[in-house]
């Protein structure tokens, strides 16, 4: 709850971004989905694309028109959330909400990416506290998790072999625990290089401007 003023203020910020007849990727999350209602609430007529079922199951409930992104391959912009910003390059780590193939898909169609985060979520460099959640194929996820183990990433199948946690597109996400991502481009490569490896919640060059809700203010910062 303590960051609830904060990503309020930083989803209200984003919104203003937002005109009559666009076509508008809807993020995943609990900022994005703050963003949903706020945009809602402003009666526009625009058309969203929405990154997970979740939230497209918001967005009807709340009236907003949707399609899908093969009806618009290119979106206006798209507001999102993030679990991490790198401040000095605008990286970011995204997928604890576990939509990170769908939200990165929806993001390099859109012209503008924008990012609304509460101040916890930027840090001078990826990694640490917060995993780096792989999305990986369900079938043999013993061995692709074995592989990243291998190259020192230790990760955590999320939800657990029983009752293991699936994405919108039937695939499984392995949370990496990595002390610092000193190089996400070379880690990036070498994460797509792994056999079973679906998409990572590395998110490089795609964030326009990132919108930081603070405890007294909105701080904007641009690539």
């Amino acid at each position: 709850m303590a960051h609830e003023a904060p990503k309020r203020a930083a989803a209200a910020r984003a919104i203003e971004e937002i005109e009559n007849g666009m076509v508008v990727g809807l993020g995943s999350g609990s900022t994005a989905e703050i963003a949903v209602e706020l945009l809602a609430a402003r009666g526009l007529r625009i058309v969203g694309v929405p990154t997970s079922e979740r939230t497209a199951r918001l967005a009807r409930r709340l009236g907003i028109a949707l399609a899908s992104l093969d009806e618009h391959p290119q979106l206006d912009v798209v507001i999102d959330g993030a679990d991490q910003v790198e401040r000095g390059t605008l990286t970011l780590v995204k997928g604890l909400g576990g939509a990170l193939l769908r939200e990165k898909i929806v993001a390099s169609a859109a012209r503008r990416m924008i990012v609304m985060v509460d101040d916890s979520k930027l840090v001078d460099r990826l990694g640490g506290r917060t995993p780096l959640p792989v999305e990986i194929v369900a079938f043999g996820w013993r061995s692709t998790l074995g592989r990243l183990a291998g190259r020192g990433l230790r990760p955590t199948l999320r939800g657990g072999a029983e009752r293991p946690f699936v994405t919108d597109g039937g695939n499984l996400i392995a949370d990496c625990a990595i002390a610092a991502i000193d190089d996400p481009a070379g880690l990036e490569r070498e994460l797509s290089g792994i056999v079973g490896v679906v998409e990572t919640g590395l998110f490089i060059g795609l964030a326009s401007r990132v919108i930081v809700g603070g405890a007294r203010n909105v701080e904007v910062i641009e690539r």
